[in-house]
């Protein structure tokens, strides 16, 4: 057998974890233009209305956990099958929605049990299984798929207009199910020893024993889950993406259609930034590889001073006349999100990959559902009670100085990178 056959075959497992990325967090990226619909239609309190978000990542960050430990155990492409399944049957089911508890329900309990299953909690551990060396490159090429799901997203916003949103929400948990389905079944693999093949080596890396730190860091240490449960590293990393991503991100993803729409910018001119956001996401997931050169620490510092820098410009845009500062906004915010997404959780994997990093993984992403259980929901009430997004917006700030700050305390580059 070929010696870069496992190249190859890694290639193909990270594009199938991009398509599934690109439909499968598109359910979830989609609130934001269906929450003008629902608003109009129903006249709930923006509060309560995106508190369906927060319960969706809250409960998405509980269940993290419990796959990526399944993960671990269980064959990783039955839960992949099951939560594709999951996710496009309680899509669809959005479009019978009448009352509030309906998407409390269904978005907000039953979507992120399925997404769970077919996302990252398993698509992490997956390509950290594949990939010893480029492991920054390979995770930030699967993670694309998020990426791309905010493009995704403008697709939905045209079918909302067109069909409406409950027939939107049909075609798309459709889409999951139809397309992925069969992508899953027969070019799907968690372990390269599925395919009796070894992980993804460079030829610097061949040369190289495997556990030899390079010059500056410490031996890799074997870790077992209790000592990475009682680790400050693992907390750190938690707190980190609880900021970035839970109270960050996704406090400024949930508003930023209904903020730019309440200026005055049409619909479709918003969706339109938010593709923008997703195309430079990719951009960054993709630059995310310089984390192999630079580091892991400099990469995350780089990205929140981007994502920073692109709220407090968000937070001065008054009327339609700034619009290109909407674009310049959708730039750094998506080159900044973008840089994070994949490092964090390569920085992880520097940290404490072997067989219990399923797990770990899960909890790291626990820490985005219990941010993003505050998020969206905080950013409501404060519209609610100041009648702007001004305050929302700097508690986003706060949250990415905090997340920058933890991850500097985690400090990956103590441990030998693989890269």
């Amino acid at each position: 057998m070929s010696p870069r056959t496992p190249l190859h075959l890694g290639w193909m497992v990270v594009a199938v974890c991009c398509a599934v990325g690109i439909l499968s967090y598109g359910v979830r990226h989609s609130f934001s233009v269906f929450f003008p619909s629902i608003l109009s239609e129903f006249s709930w309190s923006r509060g309560s209305t995106a508190f369906m978000l927060s319960l969706h990542l809250l409960v998405y960050g509980l269940v993290a956990p419990i796959v990526g430990n399944l993960a671990d155990r269980w064959k990783a492409k039955r839960l992949m099958l099951s939560g594709v399944t999951i996710l496009g049957c309680a899509a669809a089911s959005c479009s019978l929605a009448q009352e509030l508890w309906h998407f409390y329900l269904v978005f907000g309990v039953i979507t992120p049990i399925g997404l769970a299953c077919c996302g990252s909690p398993v698509i992490n551990p997956t390509i950290a299984n594949w990939f010893e060396s480029r492991r920054g490159l390979a995770l930030g090429l699967a993670q694309m798929g998020g990426g791309l799901s905010f493009v995704y997203v403008v697709l939905v916003e045209y079918v909302i207009e067109l069909l409406g949103w409950r027939l939107s929400y049909v075609v798309m948990g459709s889409s999951v199910i139809i397309i992925l389905i069969p992508l899953i079944l027969t070019l799907y693999f968690f372990h390269p020893s599925h395919k009796r093949m070894q992980p993804f080596r460079s030829q610097s890396s061949r040369l190289r024993p495997r556990n030899r730190p390079r010059h500056g860091q410490r031996e890799r240490p074997e870790w077992n889950l209790n000592q990475a449960l009682g680790s400050l590293q693992l907390w750190m990393l938690v707190l980190s993406n609880m900021c970035f991503w839970g109270s960050g991100c996704y406090l400024v993803i949930a508003h930023q259609v209904k903020f730019a729409m309440d200026i005055g910018y049409s619909g479709i001119l918003a969706a339109s930034v938010f593709a923008m956001f997703g195309v430079f996401m990719v951009i960054g997931q993709v630059g995310s590889a310089v984390s192999d050169i630079i580091g892991r620490e400099l990469t995350v510092l780089i990205a929140t001073v981007l994502v920073v820098f692109a709220v407090i410009l968000l937070n001065g845009i008054t009327d339609t006349s700034q619009a290109w500062m909407l674009y310049v906004y959708a730039v750094t915010f998506g080159l900044g999100a973008g840089l994070y997404s994949p490092t964090i959780f390569v920085g992880a994997a520097d940290i404490f990959h072997g067989r219990h990093f399923g797990t770990l993984n899960g909890i790291i992403l626990g820490g985005l559902g219990l941010g993003g259980a505050m998020g969206p929901t905080i950013g409501g009430y404060l519209h609610d009670i100041f009648g702007s997004y001004r305050y929302a917006f700097v508690f986003a700030i706060f949250s990415f100085v905090i997340a920058g700050t933890s991850f500097m305390i985690a400090a990956p580059r103590k441990f030998g990178r693989s890269g």
